[in-house]
């Protein structure tokens, strides 16, 4: 069995992120979720809300520490530039010697095809669509080559958490409980991460 590989900012990582890529994963068989932190990623402006990487890099190992099913690994924040998902795969994919199975969320596809070398991504991975219940789309809003992945959706839990949230009400100093796991509420609250400018 293959691993399944989400990338993302996890600025902060919660249980909406576990909760919905272990399903997935438990879905099509893969043996276990990587996380991949983004060092930079292209789609998010530099804001006073992301945290370091390094804080990104340590919550998602916080969070998964005690559950062997996770790993996380640290691709994409030893290299410069921007955290394109095309060089991350190319380089994942000649260290396994096999295309790589790559976890988005349903609400990427419309901007998918505008991705780096989007179309030259649909070559080297099997992208892995995870979509809530009752999820609907209009295809022909993307164009025709991705069009195939209504065959790579799986149905998760609606997990309504995000990380915008999250951030929003440690600024405000109320409660994360229950949103992502202790260690990473310990963290937040030691680094004084999310706090007000």
């Amino acid at each position: 069995m293959a691993s399944l590989y989400f990338g993302g900012s996890f600025n902060p990582i919660h249980h909406g992120h576990l909760i919905c890529s272990r399903a997935a994963a438990e879905a099509i068989g893969a043996e276990n979720v990587v996380l991949i932190p983004s060092a930079q990623p292209p789609h998010k402006a530099n804001t006073a809300s992301m945290a370091s990487s390094d804080d990104r890099l340590k919550m998602c190992q916080l969070a998964t520490i005690n559950d062997p099913f996770f790993k996380v690994d640290s691709i994409e924040l030893e290299r410069a530039g921007p955290s394109y998902t095309f060089d991350t795969a190319r380089i994942l994919g000649q260290a396994e010697g096999r295309r790589i199975r790559w976890l988005i969320g349903a609400d990427m596809l419309l901007d998918l095809p505008n991705w780096h070398r989007a179309e030259e991504l649909l070559d080297q991975i099997d992208f892995v669509v995870m979509a809530r219940p009752g999820w609907k789309m209009d295809w022909k809003l993307i164009p025709p080559r991705f069009q195939n992945l209504r065959d790579h959706l799986v149905v998760t839990p609606a997990i309504g958490i995000t990380s915008t949230e999250i951030r929003l009400r440690v600024s405000q100093g109320r409660s994360i409980l229950y949103l992502t796991p202790p260690a990473v509420r310990r963290y937040i609250r030691q680094q004084r991460l999310y706090q007000p400018a």
